[in-house]
């Protein structure tokens, strides 16, 4: 069965993210060769030329070097330590055609940050990286960990970018200015937002002094916000007194906003709200929409204040509207001022406001907008798809496309409380949980429940009968209704299948589907109600043997569902590749791939299936290729492969990787797996589920009797064998006769 593939590079063997011991061995891993695009130099976080030859000094040992970033990140257990990015740029600077200065590789870097490119923004300084360990350089190995800090603190891959911030520390170079601010800012970030002020104080204040005179005022703009979040307001209304006005009109109006910020501490709403309704008014030139929606979001704030949540309720409508026009992906002016601002911030409080309200129409209405709003955050400016099938619709038109044995399950889990939906023929209704399950706390559950599914604990079904206490019980569903979930956040992560509920595993209980977004999954089975019995699938890809471990159970698997299905068109081995599923896939109905597959955390768009090698190069199909595809013909896809369900929910965000990528490319339905998959379980549930699909069944029906079967083995009663897989997207699809 298709495990998460294992990397061996050239500097060390990397033993990363190793599988449950009662499975044969899966392993996550680094990234493969591809060159970043070339750029100029960062605006604000100044790379200089080439300097002169650094001074004479001891230059490191290069394999001492990497030993030493390996102690120094030795407890991240992903493929982004270190070590991994270095013999990751040793890689992609082999297969440069044209090498560049590892410098121009650090200006790469930087500008790649600053567009919201996180992953190839750390390969080039990888690359910049491999350069500097390669020739002893410390000067450019300062700035190749400054810019990988950079990267990691605007994904908000926090731990990461405090690991190279302290890095960079080491090495200051020749001009420390250039390194030690920068370094000592992402520090300060990153304390700000574990709101751990003090320490993110003390930050600012040594970067201040690091920082070259261009550079300081950003510091001190992050300072002025971090001494407001402190609650030291006079020290905060001095600091931001003392900076000096930016030349750049969107840096003023940040500012502005900033000011704003100080004024509601300061217990001035009034003033504060004058503030903001000036700036909606003459946003600045260039991102009006965006500027003018902040400025609404301020309005909102100040009305709250105020005690008028009706107001505060209606201004932030208005910049949601504002924001939906703007489609803003992107803004480092806001990280590098020290804002942090999020666009599911402003939804997450709209939602609150209409629950408060008593309006749980429009509060569900912004919650299903807001899963939207992740996506086109995400891909703003990076992969061109067609938007069309991602607008919202509202609960009123959800309802009646309903049929009267479906419900609806939607979640939002909010930094303090969580809230659910239940939406029907009959009706929205919003549930009122007893305790108010923080979104923190709701994600060490999922974790520690995850662990457990994974160690195969005999606890897990326990725990899973707590949980599903915890957050079904309250919703009142009755048995037998088919029921299409729609997860938030952390719940993404969480098997909803294995949860217990009146003595009975839910899949028992309810046939149960997932959906990202309720508004996508009903256009599809609208869209797609029935397909053709046409099957496509791939199987062990050719892989070089130390990046990925053969499959031949995979290809076994692939034979054994072809004989449902005449006439497959199957591709083993080398033909498993990219470009024949490039071909093939979009005029496919059935597509099974059985490959390895990998979550990219850093950023999810470069998540991959590993295909089969092309010419001895890796040539992997990442989630970013798939929603530049047009997958509209195709009714299922089956990622048969570890943890293929996976990406990054960050901030109360959807899974934003393979999921949504193949959804938003047109793809009906989708199998994907949350932890890494058992090979005689997987075999006996795909085999299930493809023979009853084959004979007319229901997709949501067959995977609840392919589950359901796995479960009826003793050997594989476990939640582990049988709960990994969700059903995603068209719940109501079958297979022509």
């Amino acid at each position: 069965m298709p495990r998460v593939a294992s990397t061996i590079f050239g500097l060390a063997a990397l033993i990363l993210l190793a599988c449950p011991p009662v499975r044969a061995g899966c392993a996550a891993t680094g990234d493969e060769a591809s060159a970043a695009p070339a750029a100029s130099a960062p605006q604000n976080v100044p790379t200089p030329a080439p300097p002169a030859p650094v001074p004479p000094a001891p230059a490191p040992d290069a394999s001492a070097e990497a030993r030493a970033v390996l102690a120094a990140v030795g407890r991240l257990d992903d493929a982004d330590t270190a070590l991994a990015l270095a013999a990751e740029g040793a890689a992609l600077y082999d297969a440069e055609k044209v090498k560049l200065d590892g410098y121009a590789y650090c200006s790469q870097a930087v500008e790649l940050a600053e567009q919201g490119e996180f992953r190839e923004s750390a390969r080039a300084a990888s690359k910049a990286m491999h350069v500097a360990l390669q020739s002893g350089n410390t000067d450019l190995l300062g700035k190749a960990y400054r810019d990988l800090a950079i990267a990691f603190s605007y994904a908000g891959q926090l731990e990461r970018a405090e690991q190279f911030a302290n890095l960079a520390l080491k090495y200051p170079g020749i001009d420390p200015t250039q390194v030690n601010g920068p370094a000592r800012k992402v520090i300060g970030d990153v304390r700000t937002r574990q709101a751990r002020y003090d320490e993110a104080i003390a930050a600012y204040d040594q970067a201040r002094g690091d920082s070259s005179p261009r550079f300081r005022p950003l510091v001190e703009a992050s300072l002025a916000n971090a001494l407001i979040l402190s609650g030291d307001l006079a020290r905060a209304r001095a600091t931001l007194d003392a900076v000096p006005v930016p030349a750049d009109a969107r840096q003023q109006a940040q500012l502005q906003r900033t000011r704003g910020r100080l004024l509601l501490a300061e217990n001035k709403p009034d003033e504060a709200l004058a503030l903001y309704r000036q700036l909606a008014d003459a946003p600045a030139a260039g991102d009006e929409d965006f500027y003018r929606a902040w400025a609404l979001d301020g309005i909102s704030k100040s009305q709250a204040a105020l005690g008028r949540d009706a107001e505060a309720a209606q201004a932030l409508d208005q910049a949601i509207e504002v924001f939906d026009r703007a489609r803003a992906q992107f803004r480092s002016d806001e990280f590098k001022m020290g804002l942090f601002s999020d666009l599911q911030a402003v939804f997450e409080r709209a939602i609150g406001l209409h629950s408060r309200l008593g309006q749980p129409a429009q509060a569900f209405d912004i919650s299903e907008r807001s899963r939207s709003r992740a996506l086109l955050d995400a891909v703003s400016g990076r992969v061109a798809f067609d938007q069309a099938g991602i607008a919202t619709l509202d609960a009123a038109a959800l309802q009646a496309m309903l049929q009267p044995d479906e419900v609806v399950v939607a979640f939002h889990t909010l930094p303090d409380r969580l809230l659910a939906w239940v939406l029907s023929r009959d009706g929205v209704r919003e549930i009122r949980y007893p305790i108010a399950l923080p979104r923190a706390d709701l994600a060490r559950l999922v974790d520690a429940y995850r662990d457990a599914l994974i160690r195969v604990s005999p606890n897990a079904p326990e725990v899973g009968g707590k949980i599903g206490q915890l957050l079904l019980a309250p919703l009142e569903l009755p048995a037998g209704k088919r029921l299409v979930i729609v997860p938030h956040g952390p719940l993404h992560y969480l098997p909803f299948q294995a949860l217990r509920l009146d003595g009975q595993y839910l899949i028992e209980r309810n046939p149960i589907s997932i959906a990202p977004s309720i508004s996508i999954a009903a256009r599809l089975a609208q869209r797609t109600p029935t397909a053709a019995p046409q099957l496509l699938a791939f199987g062990n890809p050719t892989i070089n043997p130390e990046v990925a471990d053969p499959l031949p159970g995979a290809e076994k698997e692939v034979q054994e569902l072809a004989q449902r299905f005449p006439g497959a068109q199957l591709f083993f081995r080398e033909q498993a590749n990219k470009d024949n599923f490039a071909q093939n896939a979009p005029k496919s109905r059935l597509v099974h791939i059985a490959a390895h597959a990998m979550a990219d955390t850093l950023d999810p768009l470069h998540s991959k299936v590993l295909l089969a090698d092309k010419d001895g190069k890796p040539d992997y199909l990442e989630a970013k290729d798939v929603l530049g595809m047009r997958l509209d013909n195709v009714a299922m896809i089956a990622l048969s492969a570890c943890e293929s369900g996976l990406g990054r929910v960050e901030n109360g965000d959807e899974v934003l990787g393979f999921t949504r990528s193949f959804l938003s490319a047109g793809t009906s339905t989708l199998l994907a797996s949350l932890w890494p998959v058992s090979d005689a379980a997987t075999e006996k549930l795909m085999t299930t589920l493809y023979t009853d699909l084959a004979g007319g069944m229901q997709v949501q029906d067959a995977m609840r009797e392919a589950q359901r079967a796995v479960m009826a083995d003793p050997a594989t009663a476990h939640p582990f064998y049988w709960a990994p897989f969700n059903l995603i997207g068209n719940w109501r699809l079958r297979v022509a006769q």
